[in-house]
């Protein structure tokens, strides 16, 4: 007796013979145009998937193709949480450490199953290619970061990398076949954590000639190891002579580049909103302050007669936010991460103070008129404390980024065919897109996360707004690829 399989085998084989035969019967010009190809549809009701022929696509027939994995996307995030150098759930994986190389080589091992061709520069900022079919024309890149400040989530940063992965194997099961190249890149060390700078690789890609001196020199981290030693120690800057200028990339190099990322704050989850579409980043800026005042015993010296450094720190915190809100602006914000006193001692007044402050706005002018606020009352402060104000630094003043026009079209068609909601946002976190705009035109995508919870470990995306994310970013980087 016949086996349910052959008797299946042999009703497709007999089934894409009649459909072959169908393709070939003459029709009128009307019916060819608007009559899907009965082979494909016989193949597609088999197979359970879309199938495309190359060249067939029009942007809505894509995106009714696009199906995400994503409970292997989800999989990978677990995967990639465990290279951490805390326990679960928390997330820390700061660049050049052991478990840093071991999530790059995850990284770079997915890119190589994906078809991609994968390459590092000189400080490992991982690049991973999908060549189109005019491999001359500039790119389109997307991508973000893996590194993890101590005790943070998962999904910061992460899901930019992996999403991005994820898309382009998205887009080759669907058939699409891209004009312009696809490129992932994972940034190094978008976070400060280790040697106090921010979007380290991204900033060295847009030509920061002060970054590449500084990084041959002098910046070490809190244990004195210099950023020559780490980078070396994972494989990275071999040449003795290293000249980091070699990781510059021309303005141009890219086409556009796109930032998938978590929005780091509660407004889509609030308003029940699937996707954001980012229109600008606003500028930050960091500053270092240090106070020193003569110390003592915290019974023996009376009050009129202390110079207390500590209490001239606690009042510049106080002045920050006096300051921040003078401004009047909602997006105008200001924050004192870092209060260090010396010698720390209970029962001992504090002879030295340090800070660390983050002033941000979308408006650099009146950002800019904040950080002047700070520093005056600094001096001010010095004088009335009798004090001395030892060191205000600003470490660095970067302007904001606008994205571009046409990235932000295509994101807003993007969201639109696939019938999923969207708002025009700010981003009000900085990211590597900040950098990137100074090389090609920007955009960024934002999904939900869970109460808005960023670098803590209770930060989340459900698979479902990944899923979104990665469509949209499917398909942006389709439409852009072909344009």
């Amino acid at each position: 007796m016949e086996s349910l399989e052959s008797k299946t085998r042999f009703c497709f084989v007999a089934l894409l013979l009649i459909s072959l035969v169908w393709s070939q019967l003459p029709s009128s010009s009307a019916q060819q145009q608007h009559e899907p190809n009965p082979t494909i549809r016989t193949m597609e009701d088999f197979s359970g998937y879309p199938i495309h022929e190359p060249g067939q696509f029009g942007s809505i027939s894509l995106a009714s193709s696009l199906s995400v994995d994503a409970p292997g996307l989800q999989k990978q995030i677990e995967e990639l949480s465990r290279f951490s150098d805390a326990p679960s759930p928390s997330v820390t994986r700061v660049l050049y450490t052991d478990k840093d190389v071991l999530a790059r080589r995850y990284v770079k091992t997915l890119m190589t199953l994906a078809g991609l061709s994968v390459r590092e520069d000189a400080v490992g900022n991982i690049f991973g290619k999908w060549d189109g079919s005019e491999p001359s024309l500039p790119a389109v890149a997307t991508g973000s970061h893996i590194d993890a400040i101590p005790y943070s989530g998962k999904y910061d940063g992460v899901v930019g990398v992996l999403g991005a992965i994820e898309a382009i194997n998205v887009l080759k099961r669907s058939g699409f076949k891209p004009k312009r190249s696809l490129e992932i890149i994972l940034f190094t060390s978008e976070e400060p954590t280790r040697f106090g700078i921010s979007c380290l690789g991204s900033r060295l890609l847009a030509g920061s000639k002060e970054l590449a001196e500084a990084l041959k020199t002098r910046v070490v981290d809190g244990q004195n190891v210099s950023f020559i030693e780490a980078a070396k120690s994972a494989g990275y800057a071999e040449d003795e002579d290293e000249d980091f200028s070699s990781v510059f990339l021309k303005k141009g190099s890219y086409f556009a580049f796109i930032e998938l990322h978590i929005e780091q704050g509660p407004i889509l989850e609030d308003e029940g909103l699937d996707i954001g579409v980012v229109t600008a980043i606003a500028a930050p800026a960091s500053l270092k302050v240090e106070f020193e005042g003569n110390g003592g015993h915290a019974g023996a010296v009376l009050m009129p007669y202390r110079n207390d450094a500590g209490l001239a720190a606690a009042e510049l915190a106080l002045a920050v936010e006096k300051h921040v809100l003078e401004s009047e602006s909602i997006d105008t914000v200001g924050t004192v991460g870092i209060l260090e006193l010396h010698p720390g001692a209970i029962n001992s007044i504090p002879s030295k103070s340090h800070l660390e402050i983050d002033t941000r706005d979308i408006d650099e002018a009146r950002r800019n008129t904040v950080i002047k606020k700070i520093q005056e009352s600094a001096y001010t402060i010095a004088r009335k404390r009798k004090v001395k104000l030892t060191e205000f630094k600003i470490v660095n003043q970067d302007p904001p980024a606008l994205s571009d026009k046409l990235v932000i079209k295509k994101m807003a068609e993007a969201s639109t065919e696939l019938n999923l909601s969207h708002k025009m946002m700010i981003s009000r976190a900085y990211h590597d897109s900040l950098f990137m705009a100074r090389i090609s035109p920007m955009g960024m995508i934002f999904i939900p996360c869970y109460k808005g919870y960023s670098h803590k470990p209770e930060e989340y995306s459900s698979p479902e707004d990944m899923s979104n994310g990665v469509k949209v970013l499917s398909l942006t980087l389709a439409k852009l690829s072909i344009d």
